[in-house]
């Protein structure tokens, strides 16, 4: 398992990049959710995947048994997590008000002197 995920992390990343990179706004928007999530697996593999305890000192201990688990990468995870659910929510919002507004979902149609029909 520890061997197989940077072969799925290098190949998330390569293909959200190869969406990031087309002309159309939904596959752009897929492009940066894929990202995302490759982003949040590297950072869950370079925290370490180990099967440990809760990090959480027992009344009589001063210290936690050990092997247990880094709560630091958690947290990052859990904040990365939904930061990216907010700005994924905002861009297909704001996605859906550019088509709404160019009747097109391709990037050109947006270089050309075009008015926004009302």
């Amino acid at each position: 398992m520890e061997i197989l995920l940077p072969f799925m992390i290098g190949i998330l990343f390569a293909v959200s990049l190869y969406f990031i990179l087309h002309r159309h706004l939904f596959k752009l928007i897929l492009g940066l959710i894929l990202f995302g999530l490759a982003t949040n697996l590297f950072l869950f593999v370079i925290g370490g995947i180990t099967r440990s305890s809760i990090a959480i000192i027992n009344k009589d201990a001063t210290v936690a048994a050990e092997p247990y688990a880094d709560p630091v990468p958690q947290a990052l995870l859990l904040t990365a997590i939904v930061i990216g659910f907010g700005i994924q929510a905002f861009a297909i919002v704001l996605i859906r008000r550019v088509y709404q507004t160019f009747k097109s979902n391709n990037l050109d149609d947006f270089r050309q002197d075009k008015e926004p029909e009302p």
